[in-house]
This record gives C-alpha cells, sequence and structure tokens, in this order.
C-alpha cells in the first residue's frame, strides 16, 4: 500500500535501470539529502560537526573502499587503514611540494598513488586466498607504517615524525569553518557513493561478484581473475586513499603514523562486518555504529556505574568498547552474516508486502 511499485510504469530502459526503482525510495533519499545540506548545518553544533558528523562521513567513504574489495569480490584485506595513510601523506607532500595544485587535484592524485600501491599489494591475491591473503595485506600494514615512521622524506624532516596540514583552499575559497568542511565532505562522499553503486551495477562489478562467489564458475563464463581482482584492490585503495587525505586535511589536521594503525583497519573492517558486507548501505550504517558507539558508551557507561554504585574509570569504558565490539562482531557473523543492512532489507520487503502476511 505505502511502500509499493504497483503503478510505477517504466517506459524506457534508462528508467527500468534506476538505481533507485521505487519512487518512495527516491523521495527519501532526496529528502535525507536536503537535510543534511540545509537543514543540518543550522542545527548541528561545532562539535557535532568535528566529532562525530565529518568523522562518521569519512570513515563511511573508507568502509565503501573496503567493501567494494571484501563484499563484493571476495577478498580479506586487514591493511585498509595503510592506503588511507598513503593517501594522507601523498596529499601532504603534494600540497606541500606543488602548493599550486588545487585540493580536489591534491585529492584525486593522492587516491591514484594509493590506488598504485593497492594494485601493488593485490598482486598476491592473483596466487593465494582466505587466510593467507589476510596475513599479506597484514604485512603492507606494518610495511607501510614502518616506512613513513622511518623515512624522514615523508614527512617533510620533521623531527618528531608528526605533520600539519595548510587550510583548504579549492577553487579561490578556504574551508575554513566546520560547517563548510563538512559540506566539503558531503559533497565528496556523495560523489563518490554515486560512482561506487554505479560500479557494481556495472559489468567490472558483475565480475568481482562472480570472483566473490565462485572463481573457477567465473574463468569458465571468461573473467580474467587477474583483472577482476586487481582492479577491485585498486578502486579499493583509492576510495582509501581518498578517504585518507580526507582524513588528515578535514578532520585531524596533523597526525602522525600511529593515527593509520592495525587498529584502524580493523574498525573499518568492523564497520563493513556489523553493516553488511556487499552493501553500499551498510557501510554508512557500519561506520555510525563505530563512530556513534563509543560516545554512547562514554556517557551511558559512567551513568550505568553511579546507579548501581561503583566508579567506571575512562580505561574501563575503553575495554568495555573492545569487549562490546568484539561480542557484537561474533554475533552478527552467526545469527546474521550479511550486517544490519539485511534487516533493513528484510524491513522494506514486509512494508512492500503490507498487510498481507510472509
Amino acid at each position: 500500500m505505502f511502500y509499493r511499485e504497483n503503478g510505477q510504469f517504466k517506459s524506457s530502459y534508462q528508467a527500468d535501470q534506476q538505481i533507485l526503482g521505487i519512487r518512495q525510495d527516491r523521495w527519501f533519499i532526496y529528502g535525507l539529502l536536503a537535510f543534511a545540506v540545509f537543514a543540518v548545518p543550522m542545527l548541528a553544533s561545532d562539535y557535532m560537526f568535528r566529532a562525530i558528523l565529518i568523522p562518521f562521513l569519512i570513515v563511511a567513504l573508507a568502509a565503501i573502499g573496503l567493501n567494494l574489495l571484501v563484499g563484493y569480490c571476495g577478498q580479506i584485506s586487514l591493511g585498509h587503514a595503510a592506503f588511507m595513510a598513503i593517501g594522507a601523506y601523498a596529499a601532504y607532500n603534494l600540497a606541500v611540494r606543488l602548493p599550486f595544485l588545487n585540493f580536489f587535484v591534491v585529492l584525486v592524485l593522492a587516491g591514484l598513488i594509493a590506488a598504485f600501491v593497492g594494485l601493488l599489494f593485490g598482486l598476491p591475491s592473483l596466487q593465494i586466498k582466505g587466510l593467507y591473503l589476510g596475513v599479506a595485506t597484514l604485512a603492507a600494514q606494518f610495511f607501510i607504517d614502518w616506512m613513513f615512521a622511518r623515512v624522514k622524506w615523508f614527512t617533510n624532516y620533521s623531527p618528531s615524525g608528526s605533520v600539519s596540514t595548510a587550510a583548504i583552499e579549492m577553487f579561490g575559497y578556504k574551508f575554513d569553518s566546520p560547517t563548510e568542511r563538512y559540506l566539503l565532505v558531503l559533497f565528496i562522499v556523495v560523489l563518490f557513493t554515486l560512482a561506487a553503486k554505479n560500479l557494481v551495477r556495472g559489468h567490472i562489478g558483475r565480475s568481482w561478484m562472480a570472483m566473490r562467489d565462485m572463481d573457477v564458475a567465473a574463468q569458465v563464463i571468461g573473467i580474467r581473475p587477474m583483472q577482476a581482482k586487481l582492479s577491485a584492490f585498486a578502486v579499493s585503495a583509492f576510495y582509501a586513499g581518498i578517504a585518507g587525505a580526507l582524513w588528515g586535511f578535514v578532520h585531524l589536521g596533523s597526525w602522525e603514523p600511529a593515527a593509520f594503525s592495525v587498529n584502524f583497519s580493523l574498525n573499518i573492517l568492523f564497520m563493513i562486518i556489523i553493516g553488511g558486507m556487499g552493501s553500499i548501505l551498510g557501510s554508512f550504517i557500519g561506520a555510525a555504529f563505530i563512530v556513534l558507539m563509543p560516545i554512547f558508551l562514554n556517557q551511558f557507561l559512567p551513568v550505568l556505574g553511579t546507579l548501581v554504585g561503583f566508579t567506571v574509570s575512562t580505561a574501563m569504558v575503553s575495554h568495555m568498547e573492545f569487549m562490546i565490539f568484539g561480542a557484537l562482531i561474533v554475533f552478527f557473523l552467526i545469527v546474521e552474516p550479511l550486517g544490519l543492512a539485511r534487516l533493513w532489507a528484510i524491513g522494506k520487503e514486509k512494508l512492500r508486502l503490507w498487510p498481507f502476511p510472509h
């Protein structure tokens, strides 16, 4: 009744191939974007921009990149934050050594450099798979962490190893306030989300999913494993490089190599496990969950401790975060391997069949 495609006729091939085929979905997305662009800047505080909204959008973009590799192509990666570091340091060096470049050009070049590195570290996927591939990508994480910590050229010979970025300027306009930076990140994330959604619906995305489901059958029908796997690693690293550059320039402003540690890689992996592998929407749901959960626990656990009569320290809150994340990952892997995005899809199917039983 309320959520049906009945009566929404398609009169052309283009209309039939729309990303959002149901009119209600389009209304919802248009309304959500309008709220994000017009209402959020008026309602949100500077703290919300800096601590919640901007980090959420950036890590959601990184999660989309990892989801393209793990969820759509079926290749395990435990070093996604390393490619974010590549993008961040590439953008920093481009901005320092070529200051005349526009920030958007710097962003794209940083993503392309990360894609090239991802292509190199994707070569082992042609011979190994599963746990062994995960170990290979973890080795990439440790190698890149060591490289940025020890090779001083990447940090412009900074004595402390940390780097600081200049003001963000694009087309002669400086993005100084948190609101302006939020809108900039929002525009970039929406643009690359749309690109990712179209990519997985095309022949490249279909070749990835064929390799994920059964690589032998994919080869039989003419899909080249080298092309499919390496393209997945390159595109995933490109998204990670863009996200890393935004994380460094927009969110942090200054950072050191430890900002892109293996813990960061695991957090991004947790996002797509909880949100849903093989789902663009799941990347956003998982990112929101991972960003908001620590804030919720920091507010809720001390209050709960006060009610039951004991003091909850900051260290205990940190330990509880790891315990809860671990328990949730085990829960989702057992109960709902497709994550929260699958629950959303089930809810939509219920609405499409309502009021009839299913």
